[in-house]
């Protein structure tokens, strides 16, 4: 079946190909984007950093009690004293 303008359904839903550049062009283009890029600032990163630091220790700890509360009541199933 056409469409309104007489063109087929896979014809129009098909991408345009761009254009192959070459690796001079392609670095240059990087180059340009990375220049939007905002950067974080030193703090920033630092304070970051840090928030990262604390939620591993966090998540250690968490896992760490789980994974004690898990075993004694594993023995405590079991009857078994050591494993």
């Amino acid at each position: 079946m056409k469409t309104p303008t007489g063109t087929s359904e896979t014809a129009a839903s098909a991408p345009a190909k761009k254009p192959r550049v070459g690796p001079f062009t392609f670095f240059k283009q990087v180059r340009q984007e990375a220049s939007k890029v905002t950067w974080t600032s030193r703090q920033e990163t630092i304070y970051a950093t840090i928030m990262t630091l604390v939620m591993v220790v966090v998540a250690a700890a968490f896992f760490y009690m789980a994974d004690a509360v898990v075993t004694i009541g594993v023995r405590f199933l079991t009857g078994t004293e050591s494993l």
